[in-house]
């Protein structure tokens, strides 16, 4: 894939808070990041090519995750970061599409919900039979430590834990609402309705969720190279171009190329 114009990469720089400037220290900061990109990754640095907290912490284009994450100052500000802004609740947090952690804006939660949600007549098809204990579990209790749960729903295998809680995070079922580490690690689970009841009861017909997200990746990246926004949400190219396509009809994108849109 081609390199990026540097108009774009500086566009990027300062969307991405890829500055020395910009850099972000708060958790009020990063709740004003995810709100004006409208969703952006966690914890993964620059190879993902992705607006990511961990990126917006160390102000600048080349942030690699060090080998050694706990001793780097740059990464354990990060994972802190991460930890209240999942405690205060205001951006959605959870492991959506490709299972990364991610954080999202709530005016865009009705579309990715559109896109990854499972309704609850579908829940017995297509969730798992762990994931669906798990999430009889949570109905009832509305929060529980995972060895709570895992006491709770009989899983004592902890990956397959672990998979049902990824599984009902992606359908965006469940999230984690507060990480303990004393007296022993462990997260807090709770319903995502209970946390976002207005944006995960909203009606949106993928069609249309698809092309806001398309507005937002426009908006965040400020081009979108052929196959990126597609690959980024793990959708098809097919979707990904039609919604483009739709943003150049209203005027919000022009197509520069095959595959290849700007925003205006």
């Amino acid at each position: 894939m081609e390199s990026l114009s540097e108009e774009i990469e500086q566009f990027r720089d300062r969307k991405w808070r890829r500055e020395e400037t910009l850099k972000i220290e708060t958790a009020p900061e990063v709740e004003a990041l995810v709100e004006d990109l409208g969703f952006c990754l966690a914890l993964t640095d620059s190879r993902t090519n992705l607006p990511s907290v961990y990126i917006a912490v160390c102000g600048r284009r080349d942030a690699h995750s060090p080998r050694n994450v706990q001793k780097d100052y740059e990464m354990s500000l990060a994972w802190t970061l991460k930890d209240e802004v999942m405690r205060r609740g205001k951006v959605y947090y959870g492991k959506l599409c490709k299972g990364r952690a991610m954080f999202v804006a709530p005016r865009l939660v009705p579309f990715f919900n559109a896109i990854w949600g499972v309704s609850k007549k579908q829940e017995k098809e297509i969730l798992s039979e762990d994931a669906n204990k798990v999430l009889k579990i949570l109905r009832k209790e509305w929060e529980s430590a995972t060895a709570d749960l895992r006491e709770e729903t009989k899983i004592e295998n902890r990956q397959k834990l672990t998979r049902a809680l990824d599984e009902l995070q992606r359908a965006m079922k469940v999230v984690p609402q507060e990480v303990l580490y004393q007296p022993k690690f462990t997260y807090i689970w709770t319903l995502a309705e209970a946390r976002f009841p207005k944006e995960l009861t909203k009606k949106v017909l993928r069609e249309e969720a698809v092309k806001e997200l398309a507005r937002a990746f426009l908006q965040m990246c400020g081009t979108t190279r052929r196959g990126e926004f597609a690959k980024a949400l793990s959708l098809t190219r097919k979707e990904a171009g039609k919604a483009n396509h739709q943003l150049v009809n209203e005027g919000f994108a022009e197509r520069l190329s095959v595959g290849v849109y700007r925003k205006k």
